[in-house]
């Protein structure tokens, strides 16, 4: 080791230990550094290498192979969704506008309805049981403030069984 390094390293090693132990370490890496010297690495035998060097090749090449394979998967994936949208795209197309299959849905329920602004007065259904709720409605109100003349007990019972034979003649259709 040339004085020049020498005395770096010990300046080094000065700044984190005394200087005692500074220069004893400056010394151990001097010894290293001879050691390292007299006994070189041995270097690998034509065989190892030529055999490396084989390894080495069929890894790239397997590693090729599997980018050209990731490639053309993408290019198959972009080609589905793009053949994916675009039968899509002509089945809705094909169809026509979508106003007339709106209307199509809807053939159950009278254009009247459709077409007003109080479904209830429009259906003759609906506005029967919506003045029958009104009615139930009334009675018990009436039955609440006691303005019938009872009690309340029996009119409440026929109030219910009243809603009750309502409801029933509602799901019988």
């Amino acid at each position: 080791m040339a004085e020049f390094e020498k005395e770096n390293l010990n300046e080094l090693f000065e700044r984190f230990v005394d200087s005692r132990s500074a220069g004893e370490a400056a010394e151990d890496i001097e010894k290293g550094e001879a050691i390292l010297r007299e006994y070189a690495a041995p270097e690998p035998s034509m065989k190892v290498l030529a055999k490396t060097k084989t390894m080495v090749a069929e890894a790239l090449k397997q590693r090729k192979k599997r980018e050209l394979r990731r490639a053309v998967y993408k290019v198959v994936a972009v080609s589905a969704v793009f053949f994916i949208v675009a039968s899509i795209a002509v089945k809705v197309f094909e169809r026509g506008p979508v106003g007339s299959e709106e209307r199509l849905a809807a053939f159950v329920i009278p254009n009247a309805v459709w077409e007003g602004d109080d479904i209830a007065a429009d259906d003759a259904d609906i506005a029967v049981l919506t003045a029958e709720v009104n009615q139930i409605a009334d009675e018990l109100l009436a039955l609440r403030l006691g303005d019938n003349g009872t009690n309340g007990q029996g009119g409440v019972y026929d109030a219910e069984m009243e809603l009750i034979e309502i409801n029933s003649d509602f799901w019988k259709g």
